[in-house]
């Protein structure tokens, strides 16, 4: 199992981190939010949807896993604290979102659930999303010295960048196939869950 998985202590979700995203206007700081490791799928995996919830949503990103600890990083140095990179889907439970942003609440509850963060092995080097980077608000050396600034990051913590490409619901029963071509496939199923989530 990548040690991400095992051995991270938080993940970073970065939204509305792309030029087409209908923003007006753009954000002049990353839009931050955190997810539980908790909701961390490995590779294989069953994506669960909450049995009182009818849509859920996938946003296939680009995750930069930390090297290691990294505390009010600069970004000429950012890219050194860099372990390797990661394909995350990010899952939202886009009823009880849509309930959670009328009262200016954090997204946690919609992107925190169980299995809510299907992910891949890291690969080492350097790995870019099919998207074009030029097309980030906020590139990964930013981001990284941005958020060492709040917070510190540990080793195999995750930041998922954002998602330009690859967004879409996901129904029970069915297969979940993401990848970028010669480095990384990554293949979920999804079922419903028996446990009813309020919202």
């Amino acid at each position: 199992m990548a040690n991400h998985i095992e051995k991270g202590t938080k993940i970073i979700g970065v939204g509305c981190n792309y030029v087409d995203s209908n923003l007006a206007p753009m954000p002049k700081e990353p839009v931050l939010f955190l997810k539980p490791t908790s909701s961390y799928l490995a590779n294989g995996g069953t994506i669960e949807i909450p049995a009182s919830m009818e849509h859920l949503w996938y946003e296939a990103e680009l995750a930069v896993v930390i090297g290691k600890k990294a505390r009010d990083v600069s970004e000429s140095e950012a890219l050194d604290y860099v372990a390797g990179y990661a394909l995350g889907l990010d899952m939202t439970a886009k009823e009880l979102q849509a309930t959670i942003k009328a009262t200016g609440l954090p997204w946690l509850l919609a992107k925190g659930l169980g299995t809510f963060t299907p992910i891949s092995e890291m690969v080492d080097g350097e790995l870019k999303q099919k998207g074009p980077t030029s097309d980030m608000i906020f590139k990964v050396p930013y981001l990284i010295s941005h958020i060492s600034t709040f917070m510190t990051l540990a080793k195999r913590d995750v930041i998922l960048i954002g998602t330009l490409e690859g967004i879409g619901p996901v129904k029970p029963d069915q297969k979940i196939t993401a990848g970028i071509t010669g480095l990384i496939d990554v293949y979920f199923d999804a079922e419903k869950r028996s446990t009813p989530v309020s919202n």
